[in-house]
């Protein structure tokens, strides 16, 4: 039997991943994803220095760089499709 009472949940590492999910996910909602992106690598940097839940945090450090660099390549596809003569 698992004695619940002695784990700890690491929350910054929670909302770390579970704000990296949501910024991949709505990446092509304007400005939310931004926030969502510098918030979820901000969490997984602070909830990766706590022993408990290393690997959610890392999860949303990717997942929140993952979605910076999605919008990144969507701003430099729109300049790139902008500057073409048709």
């Amino acid at each position: 039997m698992v004695d619940n009472e002695n784990q700890q949940t690491n929350g910054m590492a929670i909302s770390s991943l579970v704000l990296g999910i949501l910024g991949v996910v709505l990446n092509l909602i304007p400005v939310i994803p931004y926030l969502l992106g510098i918030l979820a690598v901000i969490f997984g940097v602070s909830g990766n220095k706590v022993a408990s839940g290393k690997g959610m945090a890392v999860a949303g450090i990717i997942l929140g760089s993952i979605t910076l660099a999605m919008k990144i390549f969507f701003w430099l596809f729109i300049i790139l499709l902008g500057g073409m003569n048709y």
